[in-house]
Parts: C-alpha cells; structure tokens; sequence
C-alpha cells in the first residue's frame, strides 16, 4: 500500500496494488474516514457472513471522498495538494483500488476499454457545489 501526502503529514490518497491484498478481510481506510473502503478476499464456499443491519448514526462529512477500482484496464491518476500543487502521478491498474481522501486529482485513461467502479460518499450537491477546477493545461 502507497500512502501519499502532502509533505506536511496530510494524508491525500492511498494506492493498494491488487497484488498486495492478502487473504481475509482488510480495510484500507481509517475509522475516523467518512468513505470506509476494504475488501474481502479469498473467503471460501461456505463462509458465512452473519446477517446484520446498520443503526442510524449520525455522520458528518465536510468533503467528497472517493475510491476508484480497476476493474479492466488502466488510468494514470495526478494527485495534488489542497493549495493545487501537484504532489505525485500513480498509475492505476486492473485489480488496484485508489482512495482520494483530500486534496485534488485528475485521470489520463492509459488503456484501451477501462472499465472503473467509482464510490463516492452523497447525496451530490451538483458540480458546482461540489468541484473546484484545477488550472494544470488538462
């Protein structure tokens, strides 16, 4: 797993390789993140996940978090800082998970017919509540 900052300690995104997700249950985020992202890997036939409901909480999130995987193909993700500098570029695989916790991002589709699945947190406030625009030349 690849964590990248912003220098100062402030945490952007974290890159998990799909190589690198190991048997049984591991999350990716911590448990004071509004997106909560993990993945179940390897349970064999017959596992048994007991039957449950979430209890009304109250949550409050001051900001869109997301997480892209890759399900086919690839993407090349540019990761900025919350002042817009441009921090890192990762480039995003078939079976890897991206997490973008603050800060700004943009994508390059690297592969031919990528397929990602996109989770946010909602409910969308509209693009223009919502979206600050970066000034990169993209």
């Amino acid at each position: 797993m690849r964590t990248i900052t912003d220098g100062g300690g402030g945490r952007l995104a974290v890159l998990v390789r799909g190589s690198e997700i190991k048997k049984g249950l591991g999350f990716y985020t911590e448990e004071a993140d509004f997106l909560q992202v993990g993945v179940w890997a390897g349970y064999e036939r017959g596992k048994v996940l007991r039957a449950h409901n979430h209890n009304q909480a109250e949550r409050t999130a001051g900001r869109t978090q997301e997480a892209l995987f890759v399900m086919r193909g690839s993407l090349r993700a540019s990761i900025y800082s919350e002042d817009d500098r441009f921090v890192a570029a990762l480039d995003v695989n078939a079976g890897d998970i991206l997490v973008l916790f603050a800060g700004g991002h943009g994508y390059e589709i690297t592969g031919e017919d990528t397929f990602v699945l996109e989770v946010k947190n909602g409910p969308f406030p509209g693009v223009e509540k919502d979206k600050r625009f970066l000034q990169t030349g993209r």
